[in-house]
């Protein structure tokens, strides 16, 4: 799995790209489209080669139109020619042909195609199957949204199913029944569908048979740190971990050498991951 190879080399560290307008203007930069391209630049020169996963949330691009959307493009290609992965943070969830479609803008060949996507299964979790999928076929990743650590969602994935389980649970199992399949199918070590777990949560689903990526975002700014993550999972499922940190690298820049130094600072704290 290209994932696992990525950080092997580089350490489990996911970097988000989030250029909100608070963070421009901290950089120096115009809040528009112009603003918007150096800031992504920045990022991809910093960035690219030095980390296993990169995840532009996609709103903050959506947010200047036609104009951003070319700079997202102009980030994801950017990132790819430096052979470092990318994930789209679209959080895209919908059903039959619309589902589809979103899987092949976000993980098909077009200009926005990524390494893989960010994806919620609260419309059921086979509604996310063309998605899955894709995903599949052309070798990339979908992290599904399982158990998120905003207050609004205790209100849904705090419930239960039918047969007793936890509503984040059943989304982990399913994302793990899938990855058993794939794995039996093709030998790999990990399986192509991920799970969105928050690291600042008090208790995290099983992840035991996941067999797939745990993407942990919360790491910095947001509260969550190494010793929160290593209280939340198994030491079994470290290998598995991507935590996931924006604003604590972000808030480095604009400077490039001073976003790397964070950079490798955080990846030295999070080595114990793997091993």
């Amino acid at each position: 799995m290209r994932l696992r190879r990525a950080m092997a080399e580089h350490g489990p560290l996911c970097v988000g790209i989030d250029p909100h307008p608070g963070l421009l203007r901290a950089w120096g930069l115009p809040e528009d489209v112009d603003g918007l391209k150096r800031f992504a630049d920045l990022c991809v020169e910093a960035l690219g080669g030095r980390v296993a996963l990169v995840k532009p949330q996609v709103a903050f691009f959506e947010a200047y139109g036609s104009g951003g959307f070319a700079v997202l493009e102009s980030v994801i290609a950017g990132l790819r020619s430096l052979d470092t992965l990318v994930l789209a943070d679209a959080k895209r969830g919908d059903i039959g042909s619309t589902m589809a479609a979103y899987a092949r803008a976000w993980l098909g060949d077009g200009p926005l195609g990524a390494d893989a996507l960010t994806a919620s299964p609260y419309l059921g979790f086979g509604a996310l199957t063309p998605a899955l999928e894709l995903a599949r076929d052309n070798h990339r990743g979908v992290f599904v949204l399982a158990a998120t650590s905003n207050p609004e969602a205790v209100a849904v994935q705090g419930g239960t199913t039918a047969d007793g389980r936890g509503i984040a649970q059943a989304m982990v199992d399913a994302a793990a029944e899938l990855n058993a399949e794939e794995l039996r199918a093709a030998g790999a070590e990990l399986g192509s569908v991920g799970v969105v777990v928050g690291a600042t949560l008090a208790a995290a689903p099983d992840l035991t048979r996941l067999a797939g990526p745990i993407l942990m975002p919360g790491v910095g700014a947001q509260g969550g740190g190494p010793e929160s993550v290593r209280a939340l999972i198994p030491a079994e499922c470290f290998p598995m971990a991507v935590p996931t940190v924006s604003r604590e690298v972000l808030g480095a820049g604009p400077s490039v050498s001073a976003l790397r130094q964070r950079v490798q600072r955080l990846t030295d704290e999070f080595a114990f991951l793997q091993g």
